[in-house]
Parts: structure tokens; sequence; C-alpha cells
């Protein structure tokens, strides 16, 4: 039982704040070299021997697989054990992100998932990366969602899964935090430096510096240093 009478405390930033130094070389050769002699299947098998290890080798050989496999991926790459995905090879990846346990990232192969750098994705979250980019300094909660598509349910007289599935772009701009057990739905803007609560469900685009929670996921209140952030969004745009 937590003590009753502590009272909260701040701590630094970890990730959001770290220095991101470029890969050693050799990181960037052994990737290049197993993509060049490996198919993508073969790649794929031999990621399933390093997935679920804790070890300081585990974690480094994800690290030069999902250079291989992925279009594009930055320095500094982190994947926790038990990370799933499906078509890596339309992911896009910046610098300096980090991937939970567990977490899944459902890609199609005529799709794109993009994601900025810095960017913090907590254990057991899904995305279903069909057109989908998270830009720069994005947090994602744990077990937090995303859906790009949904079945139109047209015509009514076959079950909804036999109807045609419409993919939707979403897009989580520079700097907004994604609350845990959060889901997004197809089609919406999360605006820069919005927060979305706990739980939300986002049925619409969400305002910059706007602070969203329920469900269906409402304006609750903006964040103090709005102004701010937005004269110096101006001011970038100059």
């Amino acid at each position: 039982m937590a003590d009753e009478g502590a009272s909260s405390r701040l701590i630094k930033a970890v990730h959001g704040i770290r220095e991101i130094h470029p890969d050693p070389t050799y990181i960037g050769a052994f990737a290049a070299d197993l993509r060049a002699q490996y198919s993508r299947e073969m790649l794929l098998e031999l990621y399933g021997r390093f997935g679920g290890g804790q070890g300081e080798f585990d974690i480094l050989m994800r690290r030069v697989l999902w250079r291989a496999l992925a279009r594009r991926c930055g320095d500094q790459l982190r994947v926790e054990p038990g990370v799933g995905f499906k078509h890596p090879e339309t992911f896009e990846l910046g610098h300096g992100i980090f991937i939970g346990s567990q977490a899944y990232l459902q890609g199609r192969f005529d799709g794109c998932f993009r994601i900025g750098n810095n960017v913090w994705i907590g254990p057991q979250s899904y995305f279903d990366a069909r057109n989908l980019v998270l830009e720069d300094h994005v947090g994602w909660g744990p077990g937090a969602k995303v859906l790009g598509s949904a079945h139109t349910g047209i015509p009514v007289d076959i079950p909804i899964i036999q109807t045609d599935l419409e993919v939707k772009p979403v897009r989580v701009e520079e700097w907004a935090d994604i609350g845990t057990n959060a889901c997004l739905l197809p089609g919406v803007t999360v605006g820069k430096g919005a927060i979305v609560g706990a739980g939300a469900v986002v049925t619409r685009d969400v305002p910059a510096f706007a602070k969203v929670a329920g469900v269906p996921a409402k304006i609750i209140g903006w964040r103090k240093d709005r102004l701010a952030g937005q004269n110096n969004l101006e001011s970038e745009k100059e």
C-alpha cells in the first residue's frame, strides 16, 4: 500500500532528452551485408532467434536486423523483447526510437509507416501501420492503439468482415503525447503538442496544444503554454 502521507515528486525525463549518437559503422555495414545476402523471409527467420532475448547481443541483433528489413532506419533504435511486426519493408524510422515489449506494428505491402526522431512507444501498443505518421518527440503510452482502416459495412446484406476495407491516414504531430490505452480511429490527426488522455477514443482531429479525454474524446482544456507554443510555430513558418 502506498504511503498516504507521501507527496508527488518530479524526476528528470530520460528518453526525451538523451543525446543521440551515431551507431558504430559496423552496424550499418552488417545490416547492408545481411540485406544483400539474404531474402526478406530468411531475415525474418533469423530475427526469430533474437526477437525474445534479454541480453545485450539480442538487443544489438534486433537493431541490425531492423536496419536490414526496414525501408529506412536511423541510429540508436532500441527494440525490446517480444515486439512483433508485419511488412517492415514499409517502415521509415528516425533516430533514437524506443519500442517497448510486446508492441505490434502491422504494416501493409502497399502502405507506409513513418516514425520521427526521439519517439517513445510503450509496451503492448498496437499500430495499424498502413498509412501512419508519428512525428518527432511523440510519446506513445503503454497499450495505446491506432486503427488506420475499417470495413465499410456496405452492402448490408453480407457480413461486415466481407465488405471492403477503407484505409485512412493517421498523423500524430510532433511533441504530442498519447495516453495509456488510448485509441486513435482512422483519419484523425493529433496536433502538435496535444495531450490525449488515458483510455480516450479519438474520433476527430485534435487541435494543437489541446488536452482531450473521454469516449469519444473531447477537449477538456489547453496546455498552459499554448500561446507560447503557437508563437514558436508561427516563427517556424516565417
